[in-house]
């Protein structure tokens, strides 16, 4: 009966996989809603947990729970990625072949990553490969088809894990993962694959010379195990029967490889190379019953080269008398290598595999995007704030120059409609009170903000410094990852808001100059017009010079004026309503701009020619002390509603700035809070570890005692003196009543007698 070996599953505990994934969604894809994704992330814990339950069952439906949870892992990849310095899962498992001795101790690694997760999980679908290859019934040929097609399975995924663990491990990893053991396994299942092809090509009664060839091959292979497991690294760490087990089929089937080649060679009437190939033969086997000990299952094949080396000796020796030549001098018997380890598959395991998380596009994709719109919005904030600083300089210019109110205040007496218009903008807008509760909120919202950030940099600073505490006190014991690599991308981003903060804030101060220089004029546009019309100085009166024809020119270049102005809004919805892909990006906002700079070019030729007709309207205005001071107060009017207009739209893109960081730097903090949280339960138990492995620790023997403290020598016991002889009587001459023979009778003892008895007895007692 065929006994083949089957690998130990490395084993795992549960993980709470739901809570970092949805944060990381949520904090990340800020399009996404966490709560979509609430079905896919309890199916993809349920999947694990169910991966954790399935694998004691050596079964092709638990192979298929592994292969689902596997896909899934890779599925993911580009899309969560489970990492130390991302979505922080810490993964544990412990090492196949873990007999946790009392020495040795549990081998377990726990590292937070998803290709350190795909590495355990590839090595236990390799391994239920074996199992399931082992418990197939071998003697039919479905089960021996079934065997090898898992045996060359695992194979191509030990091989091919040799290749990528070191890699996606990033630290050593426990002996079941080291590539040399790797390397062992996937050369023992090959030659166990090679095996099943041997025993189905036996059964069904193959062509000697071909089941030779196979046999052969087997032996080899099971060479090149016995060789690679016989490493003085990993000798000690295989189940006991293991190494016995693959040394006596080494052996075993090179014998079995003779034994068929005889067969051959009897068909072709080689008597003499028969017996030899034979006598080789059980030789062979002998030896590998002697190696293999218990775990020798070639009895039968055994018995029947003994009887056929028997038979053929007998036959030899009566008939053909055919010369036994040595085995040395015979041809070699050749190999059919028929076995090879599978390609590890560069598509799905599973064949019904879905996506959980179909709906999320991968980071990169979604940084491009990201990217994309980043850049977008530069170009339309750049041609957006070019148009602005346009009108705000071609408003200056006007507003210098007291248009135009001046053309409508040639009465000298009147609130110039324009300055009315304006008024009433202003107030509709909510005058100065909206202005001042917009200023007194925006200090609000930046401190809301700052607190945020310097909470999370000082988790930050504080979980740093705590791990560096620690990797001081235990040096070289403390092997996790320094927080300082771990932390940089968490506090480059910290360090990108804080320079957005500053710059704000640099802002903000401008905004307040601002507001406080035009405050006075902003507030008369806040009055009614009866209150603005007190509050303006009386003027000379120019009617006369209505119809003149500077001030027809001026008015014309006024309603020019406006036509930019209107033109420039229609340009900014423009801008900011653009819809496109990726390659339109320079297509789209390319005319744009090209209409942005027409439009400031235009604008730099009308401001030439109001100057000068400005000029020539001023020399024909009568000069008086109140003209001035009322053409002043109009000019802070005019620049004080330009003004409202930029505060207005400065506090409330200020505001809404503020708003927008909030939930960013939330994201942040939360993500800087899972991260400390992580890895202040990771320390903790670190800290475990470390704290039974101290206590474990032999302390050495005791030092020797001084020598005034060794025990002095007992003296020894009282010895009581040999017991004296008997005190001697002399004997008295015999009776005449006694015979010769007789022994006298001992005399009475006297006083005398009693007394020396007495004293004999005391010196013994003494």
């Amino acid at each position: 009966m065929a006994t083949f070996l089957a690998v130990p599953l490395k084993q795992t505990q549960e993980v709470d996989l739901i809570k970092p994934l949805r944060s990381f969604i949520q904090n990340t894809f800020s399009q996404a809603d966490p709560d979509e994704y609430n079905q896919a992330l309890n199916e993809f814990s349920k999947l694990r947990n169910l991966m954790i339950a399935k694998s004691v069952d050596k079964h092709e439906s638990a192979l298929e729970i592994l292969n689902r949870y596997y896909d899934q892992l890779l599925a993911i990849e580009n899309k969560l990625p489970i990492a130390e310095n991302q979505i922080r899962v810490t993964f544990k498992w412990r090492d196949a072949f873990d007999k946790e001795s009392l020495f040795s101790g549990k081998r377990i690694l726990a590292i937070s990553s998803a290709a350190y997760e795909k590495v355990c999980m590839l090595f236990n679908i390799a391994s239920l490969q074996s199992q399931i290859a082992e418990v197939q019934n071998h003697d039919n040929d479905e089960g021996l088809k079934t065997s090898a097609k898992y045996f060359q399975s695992a194979a191509g995924i030990y091989g091919h894990l040799k290749d990528i663990v070191l890699s996606h491990c990033n630290q050593e990893p426990t002996p079941d993962l080291n590539p040399d053991t790797l390397n062992a396994l996937s050369s023992l299942m090959v030659a166990q694959a090679q095996e099943a092809i041997y025993r189905k090509a036996a059964q069904d009664r193959m062509k000697e010379a071909m089941v030779a060839k196979i046999a052969m091959q087997c032996s080899d292979l099971y060479s090149d195990a016995m060789k690679l497991m016989q490493l003085s690294s990993l000798k000690e760490m295989w189940p006991k029967e293991w190494i016995p087990l693959v040394v006596g089929k080494q052996a075993a089937f090179h014998g079995m490889a003779e034994y068929y080649q005889s067969c051959v060679a009897a068909g072709t009437k080689s008597y003499g190379e028969q017996i030899s190939r034979l006598q080789k033969a059980n030789e062979l086997l002998s030896a590998a019953q002697s190696r293999g000990g218990v775990t020798f299952s070639f009895k039968n094949e055994q018995g029947r080269v003994q009887r056929d080396l028997q038979a053929a000796k007998k036959d030899n020796d009566f008939i053909y008398h055919d010369k036994v030549p040595d085995i040395k001098s015979l041809p070699s018997i050749g190999k059919a290598a028929i076995a090879k380890a599978s390609p590890f598959p560069q598509t799905h395991l599973s064949e019904k595999f879905t996506d959980l998380f179909e709906k999320l596009v991968p980071l990169p994709v979604y940084e491009a995007m990201t990217a994309f719109e980043n850049r977008k919005t530069q170009i339309m904030n750049a041609e957006i704030g070019r148009s602005r600083e346009a009108t705000q300089l071609m408003n200056s210019v006007l507003a210098s120059l007291n248009l135009p109110a001046a053309l409508e205040d040639l009465s000298g007496s009147k609130v110039p409609q324009s300055v009315l218009d304006k008024a009433k903008q202003v107030q509709d807008m909510g005058g100065l009170q909206y202005i001042d509760r917009l200023m007194n909120e925006l200090p609000e919202l930046l401190t809301r903000n700052r607190e945020i950030l310097d909470e999370s940099i000082n988790m930050l600073d504080e979980e740093e410094k705590s791990d560096n505490q620690l990797r001081e006190q235990f040096k070289e014991k403390w092997s996790r990852t320094p927080s300082d690599k771990l932390t940089k991308p968490m506090k480059d981003e910290s360090m990108k808001y804080r320079q957005i903060l500053d710059t704000a804030i640099h802002a903000d101060k401008v905004v307040q100059e601002k507001y406080m220089k035009h405050k006075p004029a902003i507030d008369i546009l806040s009055k009614s017009p009866g209150d603005i019309e007190k509050s303006l100085p009386s003027g000379s009166s120019m009617s006369g010079s209505q119809n003149s024809g500077c001030v027809q020119d001026l008015k014309k270049m006024m309603e020019e004026v406006e036509t930019i102005k209107a033109e420039r809004e229609v340009m900014e919805n423009e801008l900011k309503q653009a819809q496109f892909d990726m390659k339109e990006l320079d297509r789209t906002y390319g005319p744009l701009r090209e209409q942005v700079t027409a439009s400031i070019q235009r604008q730099e030729t009308l401001m030439a020619r109001v100057q000068n007709s400005n000029t020539e309207f001023c020399q024909a205005k009568a000069s008086s002390q109140s003209g001035a001071q009322r053409e002043t107060m109009l000019k802070d009017l005019a620049a004080g509603f330009d003004m409202y207009m930029e505060l207005k739209g400065n506090l409330e893109e200020g505001t809404k700035f503020y708003n927008d960081l909030t939930p960013l730097l939330l994201r942040l903090q939360n993500k800087i809070s899972d991260f400390c949280f992580a890895r202040k339960t990771e320390k903790e138990e670190l800290m475990n570890d470390l704290q039974k492995s101290i206590a474990k620790q032999p302390t050495g023997p005791p030092p020797a005692a001084p020598s005034y403290q060794q025990p002095q020598d007992k003296p020894q016991a009282k010895v009581p003196p040999a017991r004296p002889p008997p005190p001697t009587i002399p004997s008295s001459a015999p009776s005449s009543n006694q015979g010769a023979g007789s022994q006298p009778a001992p005399p009475p003892y006297g006083k005398t007698d009693i007394y020396a008895c007495m004293v004999l007895v005391c010196v013994y007692i003494l």
